[in-house]
């Protein structure tokens, strides 16, 4: 098969499957996809880059967040601006997909935003996952919509095993069938809200029945917080490791919602994971979520301003609900990936036809 050029993808991480899906049809096509997670491993694959290839930035954390001090973080930024403008001044095409408006617990706040504002201006196109991403940047730095391409989330349909029983699953848990399992999905850091699910369950009325299922990646320091904030009488299932894709199952296939208590989001993976398996959803009424999945019956959502007593009343409204969730499937199917993995195979495509006509 002839190839159609490179694309160098910044970071791609083994343990988050996003990249992978996006990039199906791509690779089918005939693109070359080159790796990395490291500032120096992207300064080493822009190299070689040119016309008819292109570089393909999606997280920024790991350039000035990963510096310790103030200069050597403005020592990478400049060394991460010298790879980019390298590969464009060279003929390749700059996307860069915001998975975020910042990057979580940002130390390097002034620089990031120095990058993002490069980064915007630099890029080619920009790939938002819905249309309210240049809203949602309009406070910290502008985006110009004429370059906006819209490419959702996609669910994990195929992705992980999916053939464990739900009552198989309670079971492995411990989870009797009057309990209602609660389930937070994901590293477990502060940013991510986790104190306030834990506050909410202890307000919750119905708290006798609850069980927290807790499933992710933790320091050590957040595991000890986590410790000390546990309610009183509340059980809680806990693995503060990487969950293994054969694992994944387990936990959603035994919750009867998921919640996702964030302060700060854009975009939700665990959102699309949960739909995958009918796990309805409980998500910060954000305006930018709410115009995107506020018809989704299975979405209930929380008053970020109050969100312990928000959280609380929307846990004890949950009730019986049938689970897996016919609406969360249904979500989940319409998103499925390859389609939207040819979406973004179209949009190379046209970026390098441009670049080479």
């Amino acid at each position: 098969m002839r190839s159609r050029g490179r694309v160098a993808v910044f970071p791609a991480y083994s343990d988050n499957p996003y990249v992978n899906l996006l990039t199906l049809a791509a690779r089918a096509r005939g693109y070359r996809f080159v790796d990395s997670t490291s500032l120096e491993g992207l300064e080493r694959d822009s190299a070689g880059l040119g016309r008819g290839d292109a570089l393909h930035v999606h997280w920024t954390s790991p350039i000035v967040q990963r510096a310790d001090t103030g200069a050597e973080a403005a020592e990478r930024l400049a060394r991460f601006r010298a790879a980019v403008d390298g590969a464009a001044e060279r003929g390749a095409s700059v996307l860069w997909t915001l998975h975020n408006v910042l990057p979580h617990d940002v130390r390097h706040e002034a620089l990031e935003l120095e990058l993002c504002r490069y980064l915007a201006g630099r890029a080619d196109v920009l790939h938002g996952m819905t249309p309210d991403v240049v809203e949602a940047a309009a406070p910290l730095y502008a985006l110009d919509p004429a370059k906006l391409v819209v490419i959702p989330h996609p669910s994990y349909q195929g992705v992980y095993p999916s053939e464990l029983t739900r009552s198989d699953a309670r079971a492995a848990l411990d989870i009797a069938d009057g309990e209602r399992a609660v389930l937070f999905f994901g590293q477990m850091r502060p940013y991510k809200g986790l104190s306030d699910l834990l506050d909410a369950v202890g307000e919750s009325t119905s708290r006798e029945r609850v069980v927290l299922l807790l499933a992710g990646r933790t320091s050590d320091d957040d595991r000890a917080a986590l410790d000390a904030r546990l309610p009183a009488g509340v059980r809680a299932v806990r693995h503060h490791s990487h969950v293994n894709d054969a694992d994944v199952q387990r936990w959603f296939r035994a919750a009867d919602v998921a919640v996702l208590p964030y302060r700060r989001v854009l975009n939700s993976g665990t959102l699309h994971l949960a739909s995958t398996f009918g796990v309805p959803v409980i998500l910060p009424d954000e305006p930018h979520l709410r115009r995107s999945f506020g018809d989704e019956p299975w979405i209930s959502w929380f008053d970020p301003s109050d969100a312990v007593g928000a959280i609380a009343r929307r846990l004890d409204e949950l009730g019986d609900r049938v689970v897996p969730d016919p609406a969360a499937e249904a979500f989940s199917h319409r998103l499925a990936p390859y389609a939207l993995s040819d979406a973004y195979a179209d949009l190379l495509d046209s970026m390098l036809h441009e670049r080479q006509a």
